[in-house]
């Protein structure tokens, strides 16, 4: 499992949330008694992974499994399932107990929902004879302290099952996880929200409050003050840029899932052949605190004015006489070698990416398409893209950012695209296709683009990301490739 983060430093105590989500999981195991094997759906291990210890399971008698298709592995007479409220993992369940039954082997078998129980699975269960041979609870974590300012609901679906499916259960989760906010932190006198999506939530998050009011002296002063919900849809346009800050790259590039990325252990200079390693990424690791939301160009000077610093200071260590205050403030200096070694490697890693032609053509066409200049250039390089057969994802990134900006693309140019993707990716994703329809990504142009008054109002287009910090010549040159100003997209928080 990935390293816990440190929280001392985070505004709230959020300390406490994540060692009351510790306690519920081990009073679960606390009252199955004996040896047991603990079951984790794959996707929610990543979760838990930044909650609790793996040595701390395994100190109640716990042996830890993945839930996949394969039968469970073990010589536990109790086997607990851990895992989210998603159909597909209730097969998975049922195909183990009949297993286990046709093989003879008497079991009992518990199952804990993840935050709650759901009835579409439980009927599945029903339907495959097994669900009179569980005992059936919930884990209720609703809310995961990623960092000292992160909280995630991990909801990784919410969009598509709010936009496509029509499934709004998540509006409740988040409502639910904010009101278990509030037992903590008192109750939130003031709720903005904007969107239809966020309204939804404050109205059932009043509901709550009502329902089921937090007991705190009316004297106490609330924590939080203000909450703000806005809806993703509010701005569409943002995640479907390229992400140019330094955590955003090794997002964009390596993908950053609870808090760490995973990699070759080569990258980060470590003599372990194919192995793979997990780098954590967040506030405890004081240098990724001060470099994560700059540019990466900006990144790269930090980092080269560090790494020569401690190289001066080594040198005059190594030539004169230091006081043992000089020496100690030396010492220093060295504890921080490990942090820099680490994102020296991983910005080197990121320098081979960042230095692509086809990235930098990617950019010119983000910058193009959002500052709503030459249509057709933008058409014709969606279209190349899709006869090259470019990756999937950022062929459909280009293209919805193209029809974002321009309210829709022409029938004639929608269908040529669309027919276009299919023959190149397979028929197989006319699914997807559907569904950015349906969730309005991708459309059909039926009025004039509002995006360059959008854009020039509320000031979307700034000149540079910091221009009081922008790096100078001799550092661009350490990203290979060519380099200019331009034009940033920042976030729409108004």
């Amino acid at each position: 499992m990935a390293q816990i983060p440190n929280l001392d430093n985070a505004p709230l105590n959020l300390t406490s949330l994540r060692e009351q989500s510790q306690k519920e999981l081990i009073n679960i195991l606390k009252n199955i008694r004996g040896k047991k094997c603990l079951v984790i759906d794959q996707k929610f291990s990543g979760s838990l992974s930044v909650i609790i210890q793996t040595s701390l399971l395994k100190e109640h008698g716990v042996e830890l499994r993945h839930l996949s298709a394969e039968p469970i592995q073990t010589d536990a007479a109790k086997v607990v399932y851990l895992v989210r409220s998603q159909l597909n993992l209730m097969k998975f369940i049922s195909s183990h107990v009949n297993n286990d039954i046709s093989r003879g082997l008497q079991r009992e078998y518990y199952v804990y929902f993840v935050p709650r129980r759901a009835v579409s699975c439980e009927k599945i269960l029903e339907e495959e004879k097994v669900h009179h041979l569980l005992t059936i609870g919930e884990y209720p974590l609703y809310i995961v302290p990623l960092d000292e300012d992160v909280l995630s609901f991990e909801l990784d679906l919410a969009y598509k099952e709010c936009q496509v499916d029509g499934d709004t259960s998540s509006l409740w989760h988040i409502a639910k996880a904010i009101h278990k906010l509030e037992f903590s932190f008192g109750v939130i006198p003031n709720v903005r929200a904007k969107g239809k999506a966020s309204v939804s939530v404050a109205e059932i998050l009043n509901r709550m409050q009502a329902e089921e009011p937090v007991n705190s002296p009316d004297m106490v002063v609330p924590e939080i003050n203000t909450l703000i919900l806005i809806d993703r849809e509010v701005d569409m346009v943002t995640p479907m840029c390229s992400q140019l800050t330094y955590e955003g790259l090794l997002d964009e590039f390596l993908g950053i899932n609870n808090g760490s990325v995973e990699l070759d252990a080569s990258i980060m200079g470590l003599q372990q052949e194919g192995k793979k390693v997990k780098v954590p990424l967040n506030s405890s690791d004081k240098l990724f605190k001060e470099i994560r939301d700059l540019n990466f160009e900006v990144v790269v000077q930090i980092l080269r004015q560090k790494a020569t610093s401690m190289k001066q200071d080594y040198t005059e260590m190594s030539t004169t006489t230091q006081t043992v205050s000089e020496l100690k403030d030396f010492v220093k200096k060295l504890n921080s070698l490990p942090e820099m070694t680490r994102h020296i490697n991983l910005a080197q890693y990121l320098s081979t990416f960042t230095s692509k032609p086809s990235f930098l053509a990617q950019l010119d066409m983000e910058h193009t398409m959002v500052e709503a200049q030459s249509y057709d250039i933008c058409f014709e390089y969606i279209e190349e893209m899709i006869h090259k057969q470019e990756p999937l994802i950022n062929v459909l990134r280009l293209l919805i950012l193209f029809s974002i900006t321009n309210s829709g693309l022409p029938k004639k140019n929608f269908d040529y695209l669309r027919r276009e993707l299919l023959h190149s990716y397979g028929f197989e994703h006319v699914g997807t296709l559907n569904n950015l329809e349906k969730a309005g990504l991708l459309k059909k142009q039926e009025s004039k683009s509002n995006w360059p008054t959008v854009k020039r109002a509320l000031q979307l287009v700034v000149d540079d990301t910091d221009t009081a910090k922008r790096p100078i010549e001799e550092i661009l040159k350490l990203l290979p490739g060519p380099h200019s100003d331009k034009k940033r997209v920042r976030k729409i928080f108004k």
